[in-house]
């Protein structure tokens, strides 16, 4: 089983040795797998447990105080599985995994899709907020849950997308997690988000989209991260992998995947890319981590 994982697109980490030790941990727990729809979600798993990244636990906030969060999986085969908008879900790749293998439909959302992660055994009713989060979402003069729509749209308005240039360590607003797994035969992506910082309450982004945070074909797979109303106008996960069918190598489909993201949005994003040669990873942000697992 080969691998490769990436802790986010945006600015540089104010402790990058530490997140790095949590990627090497994901890494080296997936490459153990048997298959590699559960290596990404293994390798998800250990990400969305920390706090240092924005998935799972530690999560951005929304306009209303409450974090929302979204993940996608995909293989090889175009088995498809997505959530978006759940609460108090620790581990949406879980859930996503299982819309994917216990379900006939590609995307669960919100209060329902809650419903099946607990009817699945993915645990609900989890705090997902940190200390640092709680502070941060206090500190930006918020409208809180009983504001009008009105209300809580001109704040996002006057917020959304600070410090899209990712130079900003305390405001980091890109850090999506994902992994992309391969066995030589089988390929499988994973993507996990708790979404932009100061966004309308049920704001959704690429993550959970097709082809936008993540894809896969017989080619290999792709895990994007970055800008996300952007993403999903260019489907960049998907211009990557498109890159892997017309025979380019996985690094070269990752930049040139990014460079045309930049040319087309002037946004910022990072994606990671694996097929049965090797593996690729580019971004135009301040930074990208990354690591490979293999076994």
């Amino acid at each position: 089983m080969r691998l490769i994982v990436h802790g986010g697109a945006g600015a540089n980490p104010a402790n990058p040795a530490d997140r790095q030790a949590v990627l090497d941990r994901a890494a080296e727990r997936g490459a153990r797998a048997e298959r590699p729809l559960a290596a990404v979600e293994t390798a998800v798993r250990v990400l969305e447990r920390d706090e240092r990244f924005n998935a799972g636990r530690g999560s951005a906030v929304q306009s209303d105080g409450t974090v929302r969060v979204d993940a996608g999986v995909m293989t090889a085969d175009r088995a498809v599985g997505a959530v978006a908008s759940l609460t108090g879900v620790e581990h949406p790749v879980s859930v996503a995994r299982a819309v994917c293998e216990e379900t006939p439909h590609v995307l669960l959302a919100g209060d329902p899709g809650v419903a099946f992660a607990g009817h699945v055994g993915v645990t609900t009713d989890q705090d997902l907020l940190t200390d640092a989060t709680r502070e941060r979402y206090a500190a930006a003069d918020p409208p809180g849950p009983e504001a009008s729509t009105d209300e809580q749209l001109a704040w996002v308005r006057d917020r959304f997308g600070d410090d899209a240039g990712g130079t900003d360590p305390t405001r980091a607003d890109h850090d999506t997690v994902g992994a992309v797994a391969g066995d030589g035969e089988r390929f499988a992506a994973a993507t996990s988000t708790g979404g932009r910082w100061f966004a309308l309450a049920g704001r959704v982004g690429d993550v959970p989209q097709v082809g936008s945070g993540f894809y896969c074909t017989p080619a290999g797979g792709a895990s994007a991260t970055g800008a996300g109303e952007e993403i999903a106008r260019v489907t960049l996960a998907r211009r990557a992998v498109d890159r892997l069918e017309d025979g380019a190598t996985a690094q070269d489909a990752a930049e040139g995947a990014i460079e045309e993201f930049a040319t087309v949005t002037g946004s910022r994003a990072g994606v990671i890319v694996l097929d049965d040669a090797g593996v690729g990873s580019a971004y135009n942000s301040d930074a990208m981590q990354t690591v490979v697992g293999e076994r």
